[in-house]
């Protein structure tokens, strides 16, 4: 029980890695608060996670006898996210865990000089200042009580570059910055930052994710071979699952790394080691 007394707040928490990470956090004692657009986004060109898979999180975490909260919360949004952590600091006193992890994958599949203004801004809107805005307000919580923790989901795209994929790629990137010098800001009150740089993750049915297909749909990639296409760029062989990406963020969540912060933690099976 390494998160037990913890109060975790994961978003993007309806499906994929933000469900594995919620429930693997809930598996560790932590209260959970689910945070999830729960609805289509107008550009986004793929369904988002929906109430009712919100709602499965939710009961997955309360099968492991913890306190779960489910919120919409739109991250593009200030007034939603600062009353929704109103409601978490009303509810349980605290926050010691942030994993921001919401993120779109498209409006991509274009050359940098054919993307739109307004899918540029849509992008890094949503992946890359709505975690500065989640971090703005989860951590006044941390900085009062001179502890928490703090974990990015950024990628690999915030390591090396992809074709067709330049607003991903900068927002990624973006968020390696902003998790170093959160880091540093927060360091003398003990408040660590870290960054989480998954690889190609698999579309496992349990977390209902759909990320690596969306992405393969933008590159134009058909659906059905999308898994053996990117495993061959894989040094290992395979994809990465969403229990993976979880592991890694149970670690950095817990006093197992309690002297790490400024890191950036890959967990791509070697992609990015070439």
């Amino acid at each position: 029980m390494q998160l037990e007394t913890k109060v975790a707040v994961v978003t993007g928490a309806a499906r994929g890695i933000g469900r594995a990470c919620a429930v693997r956090f809930a598996k560790a004692g932590a209260s959970v608060v689910l945070l999830d657009v729960a609805g289509d986004i107008e550009g986004v060109p793929y369904p988002m996670g929906t109430r009712s898979q919100l709602d499965a999180t939710r009961e997955m975490c309360l099968a492991e006898g913890v306190a779960a909260l489910a919120l919409p919360v739109d991250v593009r949004d200030w007034r939603q996210i600062a009353e929704a952590v109103d409601s978490i600091l009303a509810r349980f006193g605290r926050i010691d865990i942030l994993l921001n992890n919401a993120g779109i994958a498209a409006p991509s599949g274009k050359s940098v000089q054919e993307i739109s203004e307004d899918e540029w801004k849509l992008m890094i809107d949503v992946d890359l200042t709505g975690a500065w805005r989640m971090l703005k307000a989860a951590s006044r919580s941390m900085v009062e009580r001179r502890s928490g923790t703090i974990i990015n989901v950024a990628s690999t795209a915030g390591l090396v570059g992809y074709r067709h994929f330049a607003g991903y790629v900068a927002a990624k990137h973006g968020m390696i910055g902003l998790t170093r010098a959160a880091a540093l800001d927060f360091a003398p009150y003990r408040v660590r930052v870290n960054a989480l740089c998954p690889g190609s993750v698999r579309d496992d049915d349990w977390a209902e994710g759909r990320m690596l297909s969306e992405i393969a749909r933008s590159l134009s990639v058909p659906v059905a071979e999308h898994e053996e296409t990117f495993v061959q760029a894989q040094p290992m062989n395979s994809l990465i699952e969403p229990h993976d990406i979880a592991g890694a963020a149970l670690w950095l969540a817990s006093d197992d790394s309690r002297s790490v912060t400024g890191s950036i933690v890959t967990v791509d099976g070697g992609f990015t080691a070439r």
